[in-house]
């Protein structure tokens, strides 16, 4: 019998757990490890920042998939892997023995300087980082019971570092929530984004469309900034700049998981682990990586380069791509036990965006085509609530 780990629970590995469900294996003994038994589905979080919906509605219950799909769920993050002894370490000090493994443990961000904690009076701003994702809703927590204690009257500048489409999203759907929140608090909103244009990956319509969403919910958008350290005051920029702030949205700067520094799997500078076109780790058969913590070493679009190159092309770290990837890592993950070829990941040319405004509505963006409305946010709560679904047990009454 073939060992099969499966460490973190992201959405690719939702779809190997569903593909072992649908087809049983039962020469492959599986195994799960996963900081916890529920796990957030990315696209419904903005929703659920902006009181839209139940934390508990954004997860997927990975307890009863494991259970479908004939696998052992351990509730303990890995901390150490040894490649060549097939060896995973646990934070409950467990060790785990695997013939094939694969890696959907997300991204995690680099944080800001910190050098001065409080000058003349000023505090530092609140930090809220928005990676990693598992732990978020104890982050988002500890922030609106500090907004509970703010001074009636008073006026709170919120600041997002970051000026991708999740950063503008999610600043949206927290103003939302905080003005909800305390009504009798004047919100002031700032984007920080180092591009020097807003979301420069997608079509002038859709990028019109949140610009005028983002004047809308009150946000000042700051192009061609970078957003460095926190400092007495607010955010201090690349430019020596001082950017006011109380609270900080810091969503920039993705970045692997630090216990991965310590394993001989090869990664990029930003510390992802550097997979080929079958989303095996390179040099490292048997191996796999998908979702944010993959990096491709070779182009996903032309002729393969040697896999020892340091270099790699980067995805945006969006959970789509992590969907997407599911189904061919698992179709690969069996062929891997069973020693059979293994079949290429293809990215789709164009994915479709749909971003939340926190008041109600959606943007929907694929390439150059661009369209919003309440309509668009009603549409986006149905494919999401949808996916989530699809690997939940049915809701009993």
């Amino acid at each position: 019998m073939k060992s099969l780990v499966l460490i973190g629970a992201g959405h690719a590995h939702a779809f190997v757990l569903e593909a072992f469900a649908q087809h049983p294996d039962p020469s492959i003994a599986i195994t799960v490890v996963s900081d916890s038994a529920l796990s957030a589905y990315s696209g419904s979080v903005p929703a659920w920042l902006a009181g839209e919906c139940t934390l508990r509605e954004t997860q997927i219950d990975v307890a009863a998939l494991s259970h479908r799909a004939g696998a052992r769920l351990i509730t303990s993050p890995a901390v150490a892997l040894d490649p060549t002894k097939r060896q995973l370490a646990l934070a409950n000090g467990e060790a785990i023995h695997f013939d094939v493994a694969s890696f959907n443990v997300g991204s995690t961000v680099r944080l800001p300087e910190q050098p001065f904690l409080e000058k003349h009076g000023k505090q530092t701003p609140y930090l809220l980082a928005m990676r990693p994702l598992s732990s978020l809703h104890h982050r988002w927590q500890a922030l609106r019971e500090k907004v509970d204690q703010c001074p009636q009257g008073s006026t709170q500048r919120v600041v997002s570092v970051g000026g991708g489409a999740a950063g503008c999203e999610t600043l949206m759907s927290v103003l939302a929530q905080l003005r909800q929140q305390r009504s009798d608090i004047t919100w002031q909103g700032t984007l920080v984004s180092a591009s020097t244009t807003l979301l420069p990956d997608v079509g002038r319509l859709p990028r019109w469309l949140t610009q005028r969403a983002l004047r809308r919910a009150g946000v000042t958008v700051l192009h061609g900034v970078r957003g460095q350290a926190l400092i007495a005051g607010g955010v201090y920029t690349s430019e020596g700049e001082l950017i006011d702030a109380d609270i900080v949205l810091w969503a920039t700067g993705a970045v692997g998981q630090p216990w991965l520094q310590d394993t001989a799997l090869p990664l990029n500078k930003r510390g992802f682990i550097q997979v080929n076109k079958t989303l095996e780790v390179a040099d490292q058969p048997g191996l796999f990586a998908a979702g944010d913590c993959a990096a491709f070493n070779q182009s996903l679009h032309s002729s393969p380069r040697p896999s020892s190159s340091r270099s790699s092309f980067p995805l945006p770290k969006a959970g789509v791509y992590a969907v997407r990837q599911g189904p061919v890592l698992a179709e690969n993950l069996r062929a891997a036990c069973h020693s059979e070829p293994l079949i290429n990941w293809k990215p789709p040319k164009r994915v479709l965006a749909l971003i939340g405004t926190g008041d109600g509505h959606a943007i929907a963006s694929r390439g150059a085509i661009g369209f919003s409305g309440r309509w668009v946010w009603e549409w986006k709560k149905r494919i999401d609530a949808r996916f989530i679904a699809r690997f939940n047990p049915p809701f009993k009454h």
